[in-house]
């Protein structure tokens, strides 16, 4: 019984190559608009894409023109491709905006700037281009069914946008353990961090690392630059504690203000 169901199942694969390779190669649009979605429907996206590309053209400005844009942006999004998918779904809602696929179009549009976004260490270009995609969604259908996903995706790009800084900024440190002329844009880096992303789940890394800096920078600095460094070292734990006051990084900090303040003490004499 296994080895006829296998036998029938391959002759009806045989028989739709059969039937996909005859009809891709004919001029029959509307035998090429069945068999795209006879494929669409089956879930095999790739052969109803090839199917669809023709005949797209063909149906501007027809009844089932909207029917074929939506597929075919879809197909473009099934089989991966996000730039093509998303530019499909922008041409769909500029053509049908008052079409009753143009939430979906608009979020799965999103969705597609939002898979083309690249890991944090790379340039975010396509984070930023997904990041306007996804707020735009959100602004245009704010009870979408689709609202908690796009704000999801929102906040992991947002938050990946700020590990990127966040990294720059303590690269700067860490180069500074070695080059001096590092602190001083480390400092500034985290400064603009902390200024710029008040809620970060990077916060508190920032704060400790910018205290760290702060202290490094100062106690290496020339004698008429070190006392305000040191205070500015000092205000930088303050802000650290009061923010978290149960920081993970307090046993470490309160050891290095040690430091400030014993040399802090130098210029209280």
């Amino acid at each position: 019984m296994k080895r006829l169901f296998s036998f029938l199942l391959l002759i009806a694969i045989l028989g739709s190559c059969s039937e996909y390779q005859k009809v891709l190669k004919n001029e029959d649009v509307k035998a090429k608009y069945d068999l795209a979605e006879k494929f669409y429907d089956a879930g095999d996206f790739k052969r109803a894409n090839r199917l669809l590309e023709q005949i797209a053209p063909k149906y501007i400005g027809k009844p089932q023109g909207e029917r074929v844009m939506y597929f075919l942006a879809d197909s473009y999004f099934q089989t991966k491709d996000y730039n093509m998918a998303g530019y499909q779904f922008e041409r769909f809602l500029k053509s049908y905006p008052k079409s009753d696929k143009a939430v979906e179009a608009g979020f799965y549009g999103a969705k597609s700037y939002y898979e083309l976004s690249p890991k944090y260490s790379l340039d975010q270009t396509d984070t930023d281009k997904a990041l306007i995609k996804l707020q735009n969604f959100i602004n245009t259908y704010p009870d979408s069914e689709f609202l908690v996903e796009a704000n999801i995706m929102a906040r992991e790009l947002t938050t990946k946008k700020e590990r990127k800084s966040y990294e720059i900024a303590k690269q700067f440190n860490t180069i500074g353990e070695f080059d001096y002329t590092f602190l001083t844009p480390a400092v500034t880096a985290f400064d603009n961090f902390i200024s710029d992303n008040p809620g970060s789940v990077y916060r508190e890394d920032a704060l400790f690392y910018k205290f760290d800096a702060s202290t490094n920078l100062a106690l290496n600095s020339f004698d008429y630059l070190k006392k305000d460094r040191l205070n500015d070292a000092k205000a930088a734990y303050l802000a650290l504690k009061k923010s978290f006051p149960e920081s993970k990084y307090l046993k470490e900090a309160n050891k290095t203000l040690e430091k400030v303040e014993k040399e802090l003490e130098i210029y209280s004499k």
